[in-house]
């Protein structure tokens, strides 16, 4: 019997630690898309649909300088629409605060 509930006790652990996980974006499956569009302050799929247009270096690499600018723009465009108090600033403590590796992972290869 004792064992029953040592099991049941495990998955119930298990399956309330799934509910509470972030939500992930498809797109860049590090990042948790709910406290980034939280911190922005726009709805997850807000912040989803923004990022769909941005390309993230491949993992375990650092962005060329032009894909950091350009991905930048896109999603500072997208998100300016949808919240206009969004400024570059903001956008980048934001990112940092969730980006593997902070803000040096984000530092251009040619830097």
């Amino acid at each position: 019997m004792n064992v029953y509930i040592t099991v049941f006790a495990a998955i119930m652990t298990l399956s309330g630690s799934a509910v509470a996980s972030p939500a992930f974006l498809p797109e860049d499956p590090k990042r948790p898309a709910d406290k980034i569009a939280h911190d922005l302050n726009i709805a997850p799929e807000q912040f989803t649909a923004c990022f769909r247009n941005v390309s993230p270096a491949p993992q375990g690499t650092r962005p060329t300088a032009g894909r950091v600018h350009s991905n930048k723009a896109i999603l500072l465009s997208y998100l300016q629409k949808e919240n206009s108090h969004i400024t570059n600033v903001m956008l980048d403590e934001v990112m940092d605060r969730y980006r593997p590796g902070g803000r040096k992972a984000q530092l251009p290869i040619n830097e």
